[in-house]
């Protein structure tokens, strides 16, 4: 993606799981790649109201870019369900509440879903990635991740909802697939393979 000398880019996120897959791919493609904590980590977060991944991506890198004058890369991604009409879709990460981890939305996500065949269980990750300049609008690229919601966790790898995420290609669950596994399957990772065809 980067040319010849690297360009310095900011990860727009204090998901320290996401800044690690992040970087594992974007160093490898040239970039000399920053964090949030690395930046600005005194920078107040700012209020993600819209109503797509792709609102609040933008929202992320436009909000970074005009505070930094660094180029950012925000993505808002999350996991939809299909038996439950989409959710948690955009409220991924606040699905059990604004005082919310990882371990309260999974045990919300498994209660909803009891009773629920698992083939009926479908479900998809989603990304939507925001490259911004300050003062520029951002470009956008999706990717997506098929799979099945496992009732109970398998793996100590990833982050969020991935020891339930089973990805039936690989017969493990995201929790269980290594860095490049993952990347090479993940929501994440396609859509950082969709921004990188529109860059080039």
């Amino acid at each position: 993606m980067a040319e010849n000398k690297k360009e310095a880019l900011l990860i727009a996120t204090r998901n320290k799981g996401k800044i690690r897959e992040f970087r594992d791919v974007l160093e490898k493609a040239g970039f000399s790649v920053f964090s949030v904590f690395d930046k600005a980590p005194d920078l107040p977060e700012p209020i993600e109201d819209g109503q797509t991944f792709s609102d609040n991506a933008a929202i992320k890198a436009k909000y970074y870019a005009a505070r930094t004058g660094m180029l950012c890369l925000a993505d808002d991604s999350g996991l939809v369900v299909d038996a439950l009409d989409g959710a948690p879709g955009v409220h991924s990460a606040r699905y059990a509440g604004e005082d919310h981890d990882d371990e309260a939305n999974n045990a919300k996500l498994i209660k909803s879903l009891q009773g629920v065949e698992r083939e009926k269980r479908t479900a998809r990750y989603v990304c939507v990635l925001a490259l911004a300049a300050p003062g520029k609008e951002p470009l956008l690229a999706e990717g997506t991740c098929e799979g099945l919601i496992d009732l109970k966790p398998k793996g100590n790898e990833g982050f969020g909802y991935d020891p339930y995420f089973y990805v039936p290609s690989f017969g493990k669950t995201m929790a269980e697939l290594d860095l490049d596994e993952k990347n090479s399957i993940s929501h994440r990772g396609a859509a950082l393979r969709r921004l990188q065809e529109l860059l080039s």
